[in-house]
């Protein structure tokens, strides 16, 4: 019975040994499984990461400007820039005076009336010829007056030679005819007193024609002189006339440009202004006629062989941003006018002129604007903007919104200007398109 129990106890013994190592696989087993549970939680975490991370670049709206497809007209235009004028105006000039200098000038932009001061130069100068000249013909009026006198006591000095001589001639031919009374050596002797007499009749006739000619020329040296200063005496007088130049109509005074004055390379010159010195026939200020305007433009030498006579031109003047002028292109240069950018650089360009249809108040000479003139057009016709267009597999393409995503669409295009692309096929009025690739704005957006 002992042994029994002994025996039962030690195949318990036996069984407790067997049965742990079986418990410790047990433990094995549930370990695995917590980590492939683990393994398994990480992989959908990952997964889900993944999938999140797909869904916010794929559905997360991104800001993409987009625009109208929109129907209207497409131009093919040549852009210059230009400056208002007036087509007809009154030009007041500089006088021929020698170095005239402004001390006073018109405002630009002064409405005037005819007979108002728009220009006047410094007169002092001239006003001292004046007197200068005036005093040098009284002086030789003088002279010519005493020169007179002078000739006037010769002649009669002249006069009583002359009848001296003429008496001494008659008593000597008086004595001589006594040579029949009288010795024959009295009688030669008359007779040498008679040729005598008669020689020194000659020398004073002789001697009053030299007087008559010297007299002469003295009068017309001072007469000379004195018509040379009564000349130089009116050609100041007409100077002085000239030094103030008046409107001769009602308009507004537009003063212009000094092209003589030191500037900037390649800048605009100022315009004329008080202290000034012009020179003659400089064009100083003028009376635009403001019911009909004009355009000069400065068309590049690469469009120049676009342009025709007769084209419709658009005009915007800077200072009337809310109105656009039309004209018609009326004149183009045959010769190209060369600008100088300094450095070396120089441009070509061609002048031409443009006559607006209408006019504004606001308008005035001198004011910049910039001008398309139109060398083709088509009305009605399906446009996008130019930089909407992209390419795919060498064929273009657009992107369209559609809700918070876009949709690439292949397109048939036509002409293209600077601006707009001309639609033929793929689109329709109403739809709205991706100025920039959706892709690579998500792709910036990402990076951020």
């Amino acid at each position: 019975m002992q042994r029994r129990q002994d025996q039962s106890q030690e195949g318990r013994k036996n069984v407790s040994k067997d049965l742990k190592p079986k418990q410790k696989l047990g433990q094995t087993a549930g370990s695995r499984r917590v980590r492939v549970i683990l393994w398994v939680f990480l992989l959908l975490l990952v997964a889900g990461g993944g999938f999140a991370a797909y869904r916010y670049n794929t559905q997360t709206p991104v800001e993409v400007p987009t625009a109208k497809v929109r129907r209207g007209e497409f131009a093919i235009t040549v852009k210059a820039r230009g400056e208002i004028r007036s087509t007809r105006s009154v030009v007041l000039s500089a006088p021929q005076v020698p170095s005239p200098r402004i001390t006073k000038l018109a405002e630009s932009g002064t409405m005037i009336k005819a007979g108002d001061t728009v220009v006047e130069f410094d007169a002092a100068q001239l006003e001292q010829y004046y007197l200068n000249f005036v005093t040098t013909v009284r002086t030789t009026d003088s002279e010519i007056v005493q020169q007179k006198a002078s000739h006037k006591m010769v002649d009669e000095q002249d006069a009583m030679s002359l009848m001296t001589s003429e008496y001494n001639v008659q008593r000597a031919d008086l004595e001589a005819s006594k040579a029949e009374i009288l010795s024959e050596i009295e009688g030669a002797k008359n007779r040498i007193d008679v040729g005598i007499s008669k020689g020194e009749l000659g020398q004073v006739k002789a001697s009053i024609k030299s007087h008559d000619v010297q007299q002469q020329a003295d009068l017309e040296r001072l007469n000379m002189k004195r018509d040379k200063n009564v000349r130089d005496t009116e050609r100041v007088k007409g100077y002085l006339s000239k030094m103030i130049i008046k409107a001769p109509t009602d308009g507004m005074v537009n003063i212009l440009p000094n092209f003589r004055a030191q500037g900037s390379w390649g800048s605009t010159p100022p315009a004329f202004k008080e202290g000034d010195t012009a020179w003659t026939g400089a064009a100083i200020a003028e009376i635009p006629d403001l019911s009909e305007m004009r355009i000069e433009l400065k068309v590049d030498e690469v469009d120049r062989g676009k342009i025709q006579l007769g084209q419709l031109v658009r005009v915007r003047v800077d200072a009337i941003p809310d109105r656009e002028f039309t004209a018609n292109l009326d004149w183009i240069s045959p010769i190209a006018s060369l600008q100088f950018r300094g450095f070396g650089s120089n441009e070509k360009t061609f002048p031409a002129r443009a006559t607006l249809k209408s006019t504004d108040p606001r308008l005035r000479p001198g004011m910049s604007a910039s001008a398309d003139v139109l060398i083709e057009s088509a009305p009605n016709s399906l446009l996008i903007p130019l930089k909407a267009s992209f390419t795919e597999k060498g064929k273009p393409a657009v992107w369209i919104a559609k809700g918070h995503s876009f949709e690439k669409r292949i397109i048939e295009v036509g002409k293209r200007n600077e601006s707009d692309l001309v639609v033929l096929k793929g689109l329709v009025e109403s739809d709205r398109i991706a100025l920039e690739n959706p892709e690579e704005v998500a792709k910036r957006a990402k990076k951020f």
